[in-house]
C-alpha cells in the first residue's frame, strides 16, 4: 500500500511494492493518490521493476558518448546535451520521469527561448527516450508521450536590400578586383558567394579546392545537411568571386564558422544594419534564383528533396510580382 505525508503545503507519496520503493512530491494529497495509484498499477504490470537505478542526467550522457558521436553534428548536439544536463530535469530518476516533468521543462524553457529552439531540444529528448526504450532498456514507455510541442514560428521573411550589401562591402575593405587577405574581406566574400548560390554558411566555410571546377563552374559538396552529395552551379559573379581567393591553403574562403559568425556581426554593427542574420542570405539567393530557375531545377540546386521546402525561403514582394505582370 502507498503512504503518504503532509510536508508543509505539500503532500509526499511513498509507494513500496515488490521490492521497488518510489517517492514524489505533490501540491495536494489528489495528485499523490493519483500519482500512487498509478505507479503501484504499473509496478504489478513489471513496466516499473527492471528499469536500472539511473538518473535521466546519465542517460543523456551516455547518449551523448555512443550516439551523438557518430553523427555530423556531433559538436551542436554534444553541446545542447551539456545545457539539459544542467536542468533539473537531468536530477530525475529513470524510474520516476513522465510527462509531467517533461511539460514544467517546455514551459520553463519557453520563458528563455523561441518556440523553434525548444522544439530543437525537445526533438533530441525524444529520440534519447526511444533510444533508451528500443535498445538499452533504461525505459519501458516514452515519458514525452502526449507533451505537447510549441507551435512553430512563422518562417523569417527578411530580404536583403542592394543598399546594405553596399555598406557591408564599404565597412569591410572588401574590393572586386584583388585578392580579400582580412578576415572582414573574406567574411564579405563569403557572404556575396552565398547571395549567388543559397549555400549554408557551413557549406561555404568548409569548401575545398579539390571541390572546385572552375572550367565546369560547379561546386562539389561531398556531404550536405542532408547527408548526400550535391553539385552547386556557379554565377558568373560566383566564378569571379572564386577566382578572386588565394590557392595558399587548402580551405578556399579561410575562414572557420565561428570566426564567419564574429566578424559578420561586426560588420553589420559598423554598417548600422540591424536584424539581419547571415542564413538570410538564403532566403535572398533563393527568391533571386527563382526568377531564372524553374522548381525542380532549384529544388536540385538548393538541396531540397521536397520542391514545398522552397515556400519557407521564397520570399518575392508583391511589387517583383506585379514588375513580372507587366
Amino acid at each position: 500500500m502507498a503512504s503518504y505525508t503532509k510536508r508543509g503545503k505539500s503532500w509526499r507519496a511513498t509507494v513500496a511494492r515488490q521490492g521497488v520503493r518510489k517517492t514524489a512530491t505533490f501540491p495536494t494529497r489528489a495528485e499523490a493518490i493519483a500519482w500512487a495509484t498509478r505507479e503501484e498499477a504499473d509496478i504489478l504490470a513489471g513496466k516499473r521493476g527492471s528499469l536500472p537505478d539511473k538518473t535521466f542526467g546519465e542517460l543523456l550522457e551516455r547518449y551523448a558518448g555512443t550516439v551523438s558521436v557518430k553523427k555530423r553534428g556531433a559538436a551542436w548536439e554534444r553541446s545542447r546535451i551539456a545545457a539539459l544536463c544542467r536542468d533539473d530535469l537531468a536530477k530525475l530518476s529513470v524510474r520516476e520521469i513522465g510527462p509531467r516533468h517533461f511539460a514544467s521543462w517546455r514551459d520553463e524553457k519557453l520563458k528563455q527561448l523561441s518556440p523553434a529552439s525548444v522544439n530543437r531540444y525537445m526533438n533530441i529528448l525524444s529520440h534519447v527516450c526511444r533510444i533508451a526504450i528500443n535498445e538499452w532498456q533504461w525505459l519501458k514507455e516514452d515519458p514525452m508521450r502526449g507533451v505537447a510541442r510549441p507551435p512553430p514560428t512563422r518562417p523569417r521573411d527578411r530580404r536583403i536590400s542592394l543598399g546594405e550589401i553596399r555598406r557591408l562591402i564599404a565597412v569591410s575593405g572588401y574590393e572586386p578586383d584583388r585578392p580579400p587577405e582580412t578576415a572582414l574581406a573574406r567574411t564579405i566574400a563569403v557572404f556575396l558567394f552565398a547571395l549567388e548560390t543559397a549555400m549554408r554558411s557551413g557549406e561555404i566555410v568548409n569548401m575545398r579546392w579539390r571541390d572546385v571546377d572552375i572550367g565546369r563552374r560547379v561546386v562539389t559538396l561531398p556531404e550536405t545537411k542532408n547527408g548526400t552529395r550535391r553539385e552547386v552551379p556557379l554565377s558568373t559573379e560566383a566564378v569571379r568571386i572564386l577566382l578572386q581567393m588565394s590557392r595558399q591553403e587548402e580551405r578556399v574562403f579561410r575562414i572557420t564558422s565561428s570566426n564567419l559568425g564574429s566578424v559578420f556581426q561586426k560588420l553589420k554593427a559598423r554598417a548600422g544594419i540591424e536584424d539581419l542574420h547571415f542564413h538570410d542570405t538564403r532566403h535572398e539567393a533563393i527568391t533571386r534564383l527563382a526568377r531564372k530557375l524553374d522548381v525542380l531545377d532549384l529544388a536540385r540546386m538548393v538541396g531540397h528533396k521536397d520542391p514545398k521546402m522552397l515556400m519557407i525561403y521564397y520570399n518575392a514582394t508583391a511589387e517583383e510580382l506585379a514588375k513580372r505582370l507587366g
